[in-house]
């Protein structure tokens, strides 16, 4: 037979509201920070055993946490409606939060730049999305635009809509492309080539300088620009 404990019936220090209070969110690990969010547990298992049983769903990777679907964390045993909303709405802040973060940045002067403004967007993304960031002269950040999206290994990108958007931007005179694979291998397409020359060249007719452009994979990218390749 397994012994459970609540949590309730820890010692002060070992309960996570309280290491919170007392030693400050950083001293939390991931499974008692979700703990704080379920809240509580069942006749059978803890709120930090849920936890638990949601990061082993997720690999112990909070990439892949987010990636899970409201149906995927609900039948999660302990979770329910209430606690999977709670869940969701928090990851959803963390990433909102990192966005803001990003736009406090907006002046891009490597790849690196970009992608530290654009990895959040296509953050737990399961489809191919496309975005280009506008800028001006001084590698100012004008507008971060959603091209387009599609399936597991492609989207559909219409150079005529990058251009137009670009035309109807003040000041825009610099592009930088990007888009993920959510396969997570990097390697460049032979359509991904073909789209990055047709940009590069239909841009030099309008004076729009093709900068660079980034194929993402969860915290990893590739440059079209670093290898040679524009």
């Amino acid at each position: 037979m397994i012994n459970f404990t609540r949590i309730k019936d820890w010692a002060s220090e070992d309960r996570p509201r309280e290491k919170l209070i007392h030693k400050g969110v950083d001293a939390l690990s991931n499974a008692e920070l979700l703990a704080i969010l379920i809240n509580t547990g069942t006749q059978n298992k803890s709120a930090l055993d849920i936890a638990r049983d949601i990061l082993e769903k997720s690999e112990q990777n909070l990439l892949e946490m987010g990636k899970l679907s409201f149906n995927e964390i609900k039948k999660i045993r302990g979770m329910g409606e209430k606690k999977t909303v709670t869940l969701l709405a928090s990851l959803e802040l963390g990433k909102r939060r990192q966005l803001a973060f990003a736009l406090e940045r907006p002046k891009i002067l490597s790849s690196t730049d970009s992608f530290n403004l654009l990895c959040t967007y296509f953050l737990d993304k399961t489809v191919e999305e496309f975005y280009v960031l506008y800028l001006n002269a001084a590698n100012c950040l004008v507008r971060i635009e959603g091209i387009s999206n599609g399936g597991i290994t492609s989207t559909v990108v219409d150079c005529r809509i990058i251009f137009k958007k670009a035309l109807a931007l003040s000041g825009v005179t610099q592009i930088v492309l990007a888009h993920n694979h959510p396969s997570g291998n990097l390697t460049p397409s032979e359509a991904d080539k073909r789209l990055t020359q047709k940009v590069h060249e239909g841009g030099k007719l309008l004076d729009l300088k093709l900068l660079d452009h980034l194929i993402i994979a969860s915290n990893q990218f590739y440059s079209f620009s670093d290898n040679g390749l524009l």
